[in-house]
């Protein structure tokens, strides 16, 4: 079962802004050494800290942007970029902050990457890579093989793992907003099934009553007997028409047990809960069994819609059902018009209904209809 996508957005961001801070604060007593061992004065420190401390800022920002889309480059973005060239040139060149120089460039780099097509994010990132590599090496004396190299699987490391969690938080997202959908769909045919088999039902009937009712109308001062045979067949036909719309309402009310049982688990296991049915219905009457199906095909709307279950048991024994699944979302919500419905239609049928978090964590839909 799928995580919410609101929530795996806030473990990945959550995740990469504590990331964030730890790098920006480790950047910084790496300048506040350097301002204390003499390597760089005060006033170099002062902007190199305000390059800092704009980029690290930005880039949280950056990514919540990006997160919910593919947006066009920005301002913002662009702004990123020269603080994190300012850290780069400003900050100070020891042993200790050799680790901290690749931080800004590669990060603004799978920043980019995210609001990029990926043939421009490997173009910005060669001519980017390519820049650092010639500037460090022309100011600290190293091997630009060396710095070519650890720079680049910086840069390849973190677009890749920024792309890839973007991409893991469109695909929770797309399978919650499909588990939704289903709900939907589901609701959406059923209203057409129905509206369908009365237009069938009426259509026909409500017709040839019009148009026997005109002609009574006409008739009626001119062959009083021919209109009272007319309005006789009208009243035939309004009581058929009667009929066959309790039949159909009826039919719709009348839910077979073992279809519910088999939509209900089939939906759940499409959406990723495991659903185990123990049932044991032979000795209910008709009534008891069609009020038992109402009560899955409720409880299982109920754990798509509103629960993160994985795993989901049903047990009907003597009149009795019960729904238990581990989804259960942090504070109980006041029940939908779904189970209030539920709720009334036993207590009219002199059964009982109860739905609520259990001790354990769990939460338990509970039925009970009479035998």
């Amino acid at each position: 079962m799928v995580a919410r996508p609101d929530t795996a957005r806030k473990l990945l961001i959550y995740w990469m802004d504590g990331l964030t801070v730890f790098m920006a604060l480790f950047a910084v007593v790496i300048i506040v050494a350097a301002v204390l061992d003499g390597s760089i004065s005060p006033a170099v420190a002062a902007v190199s800290l305000t390059c800092l401390i704009g980029f690290y800022a930005l880039f949280p920002l950056l990514l919540r942007e990006s997160f919910d889309s593919r947006p066009r480059p920005t301002l913002k973005l662009l702004i990123a970029g020269v603080f994190a060239a300012g850290c780069v040139v400003l900050m100070p060149y020891n042993e200790y902050a050799r680790g901290v120089l690749l931080q800004p460039e590669p990060l603004w780099l799978s920043a980019a990457s995210l609001y990029l097509p990926l043939r421009a994010t490997a173009w910005l990132s060669a001519a980017v890579v390519t820049a650092f590599t010639g500037y460090t090496s022309l100011v600290t004396g190293q091997g630009w093989q060396g710095v070519l190299l650890g720079s680049a699987l910086a840069t390849a490391t973190l677009i890749g793992t920024m792309r890839l969690w973007r991409w893991l938080w469109w695909m929770i997202r797309d399978a919650h907003n499909s588990r939704e959908a289903k709900a939907r769909l589901a609701v959406t045919e059923e209203r057409l099934r129905f509206a369908r088999d009365l237009h069938d039902l009426l259509g026909h009937s409500l017709s040839v009553i019009t148009l026997k009712s005109e002609l009574a109308a006409k008739l009626s001062t001119k062959d009083a007997g021919r209109a009272a045979g007319e309005m006789a067949e009208v009243r035939e036909l309004a009581g058929d028409a009667l009929a066959r719309v309790q039949q159909a309402v009826h039919g719709y009310q009348a839910l077979d047990l073992e279809e519910e049982l088999a939509g209900v688990r089939a939906a759940l296991e499409a959406a990723g809960t495991r659903c185990v049915i123990d049932a044991r219905a032979d000795g209910l009457s008709p009534a008891a069994r069609s009020l038992l199906a109402w009560a899955v095909r409720e409880g299982g709307t109920n754990v798509l819609k509103h629960s993160n279950a994985t795993r989901c048991a049903i047990t009907i024994d003597g009149g009795v059902l019960e729904m238990l699944n581990d989804g259960v979302r942090g504070q109980p919500a006041a029940p939908g018009n779904g189970l209030s419905g539920l709720s009334e239609r036993l207590a009219t049928a002199g059964g009982s209904f109860s739905a609520a978090p259990t001790p354990a964590g769990e939460f338990l839909l509970r039925a009970a209809v009479p035998a």
